[in-house]
């Protein structure tokens, strides 16, 4: 039991089932999922869909904090991706077509892929520090987005890209089978391949790495690659759930419940040790725990503090240091006081 508890994972797994078990005692029709037209519906599903952008973003989060960096620019591409997409189909006189889905959506994520590469450059190769390369772009980015769509919230009338974020594949949302490919793709190449080694041994020593002969400057810039990848996908889930391009609002903070996403799930900010398995967990409870806050009628300006608390509770609980020192209180509450005069019993 005590070997069980000493797993990092175990506490983000108890916390998520925890926070599902108090939505079925508050909605007991929580966990009924049921068929409608082919397609699958119910607040698990809602929660998996809702929570596949996060997934993405995370996901890229965590082979960057691996590799010890830090990329804030997510959101900032998020909101680039989607105006990108939006803006051509918008122009387009024909955005129902399935070619012209194809051309909007492969510019985005080539428009993506660039600013990866511009995040990569600064850190790989000029040598800034990574949450300063990064901040230019987050700064940056959500005045680039406003350009490409001129301050509008550009909104798009094209049923195959509404697919992508609102639609269904196989009777299931396609944005869990998009997040779910991307995952798998990511855990396949990290843990089936030499790379999974690599991106640890960049992350424990860099220079030692170097001095071994591993492409540090290739690692680091592939990760921050990924990283925007992984944003530009998002960025078009989410414009196409709503089918419109919103410059201000789309991927607002996502940066925030990614990296919170990657640290519940166990990755360690100093570089090398990170989980896929947990990350996944990670996102699933921040998308659970906006669920639940409504669910128990937490208002939107108090729901940030409940998510952090939850957060909080977490990490401790994931910290061998606090679980000791909690463990010892517990024993000396446990004891019986000494009797005055005399001796305990």
């Amino acid at each position: 039991m005590r070997r069980l508890l000493g797993i990092r994972l175990i506490w983000p797994i108890v916390i998520l089932v925890g926070l599902l078990v108090l939505n079925v005692i508050i909605e007991p029709s929580f966990f009924t999922v049921r068929v409608q037209d082919g397609h699958l519906f119910g607040s698990l599903i809602d929660i998996l869909r809702n929570g596949s952008p996060t997934l993405l973003v995370a996901l890229g989060m965590t082979l960057v904090i691996a590799t010890r960096g830090i990329d804030l620019s997510v959101g900032a591409i998020v909101a680039i991706a989607g105006a990108v997409a939006c803006s051509i189909l918008a122009a387009s006189p024909n955005p129902g077509s399935v070619s012209t889905v194809i051309g909007a959506v492969a510019a985005a994520i080539g428009v993506a892929l660039v600013l990866g590469a511009w995040n990569g450059m600064l850190v790989a190769v000029v040598g800034v520090q990574p949450i300063v390369a990064t901040l230019i772009l987050m700064t940056a980015g959500r005045g680039v987005a406003m350009l490409i769509t001129q301050g509008q919230i550009i909104t798009v009338s094209s049923a195959p890209y509404k697919v992508i974020g609102a639609g269904y594949w196989i009777g299931l949302p396609a944005s869990i089978l998009i997040a779910a490919v991307m995952f798998a793709l990511a855990a396949v190449f990290t843990r089936k391949t030499a790379l999974g080694m690599l991106i640890e041994s960049v992350g424990v020593n860099p220079e030692a790495s170097r001095l071994a002969g591993v492409p540090v400057r290739a690692i680091v810039w592939s990760a921050y690659l990924f990283s925007a990848l992984c944003a530009g996908v998002a960025g078009i889930m989410i414009s196409s759930n709503v089918t419109a391009a919103d410059s201000n609002n789309a991927g607002l903070w996502i940066e925030l419940d990614a990296i919170l996403a990657v640290v519940i799930g166990g990755t360690s900010f100093t570089g090398g040790r990170y989980s896929l398995a947990g990350t996944l967990v990670g996102a699933f409870i921040i998308q659970t725990l906006t669920t639940t806050a409504y669910t128990i009628g937490v208002t939107p300006g108090v729901m940030l503090v409940f998510k952090a608390i939850v957060v909080a509770t977490v990490c401790l609980l994931q910290s061998p240091a606090f679980r000791a020192t909690a463990l010892r209180l517990l024993r000396s509450l446990r004891r019986k006081p000494v009797a005055e005069g005399g001796v305990a019993s």
